[in-house]
């Protein structure tokens, strides 16, 4: 049984990779800080945690409350636990939010992620170190579906934040023999996401029959990813061999237009009001799918949820009656 370290592991992706991997018979050791990013009257699902770890026998998993930017705590988890395996989660998950929060968002993805790799140059028996980062680095897609390889042009500080974190990781790596693995995530959406992201934000609105905005007339495009298959590729590239010195794109690999999302949702709300806005944040990047290929080559990735599945198994978590 291997010891595994989710920095993050209370997350909406963390949790799922969590039951992914406990239920395949790891140890799994959580560090989280247990914190919230938005109000809490902003938080539908209040016991948000225990929704997300209905799957797992919770007394069985470790709980360590506590922040990756605190070097002393990092160091001595590492060298209590000496893991088999690092998921590096942690870190403030909402672009928006790292804008406006800017030093707490350079210290929790930068800084704790130094910290994370500073204390395991001393970890006996790591076999692996997945930084999780995002497909933000990539700025401004010039191809799509968008390579591993496309220039790293990030346009805010979430995105500038996670590129440093990948060299810092690259660095590290190199410098002290450091097994690792960089992962690229985009637009994940599922059950009990607390964070405001676009989907959550859609059904919610439409739920409490408020109106919906589409920016950029509806047609801006988001490669969007159900969150049990990019906790089935962590769990992939935690633990492949192969995934050792690599970078990969593990998303569903199709871009979806917001009006797609809409119409997907106008079959469970029919009385949605759907509003176009032509007018479009012009300090997002421009986005769409990305390329997974590498990742199905060598992980054996496969997503298996499309727009449709997806948001199907979203709406019907809430079992609210304005629902069709």
């Amino acid at each position: 049984m291997s010891k595994i370290l989710i920095t993050g592991g209370a997350g909406l992706i963390g949790s799922k990779v969590t039951e992914i991997l406990f239920k395949n018979g790891h140890n799994i050791t959580i560090l989280d800080p247990f914190i919230r990013y938005l109000p809490t009257e902003k938080i539908r699902f209040p016991d948000y945690l225990e929704r997300r770890f209905t799957e797992v026998e919770i007394e069985k998993l470790s709980f360590i409350r506590g922040d990756t930017s605190n070097a002393g705590l990092v160091q001595r988890t590492i060298d209590e636990l000496q893991p088999d395996y690092i998921l590096h989660l942690a870190g403030m998950p909402l672009a928006n939010q790292s804008n406006i929060y800017i030093e707490e968002a350079i210290q929790g993805i930068v800084g704790g992620t130094v910290n994370l790799l500073q204390s395991v140059i001393s970890c006996k028996n790591l076999k692996n170190f997945v930084y999780v980062s995002s497909s933000m680095v990539y700025g401004d897609f010039d191809a799509i579906p968008c390579p591993e390889d496309h220039p790293k042009r990030p346009k805010d500080v979430y995105g500038g934040s996670k590129y440093s974190g990948e060299i810092m990781t690259r660095v590290f790596a190199q410098r002290f023999n450091i097994p690792c693995t960089i992962v690229r995530p985009s637009a994940v959406y599922g059950p009990y996401d607390i964070n405001r992201r676009v989907i959550q934000i859609f059904i919610e609105n439409a739920i409490e029959q408020k109106p919906i905005t589409l920016d950029g007339g509806g047609d801006l495009q988001f490669d969007f990813t159900y969150v049990e298959d990019i906790a089935n590729g962590l769990a992939s590239a935690l633990l492949h061999k192969n995934a050792i010195g690599e970078d990969f794109n593990i998303t569903y690999g199709k871009g979806y237009s917001l009006k797609e999302v809409a119409d997907e949702l106008l079959n469970y709300f029919p009385k949605l009001n759907v509003i176009i806005n032509d007018d479009r944040d012009m300090n997002r990047p421009l986005r769409g799918a990305l390329d997974i290929q590498k990742a199905k080559e060598i992980l054996d990735y496969n997503p298996k949820f499309n727009l449709k599945e997806g948001i199907n198994m979203y709406v019907q978590s809430y079992e609210h009656p304005n629902m069709k």
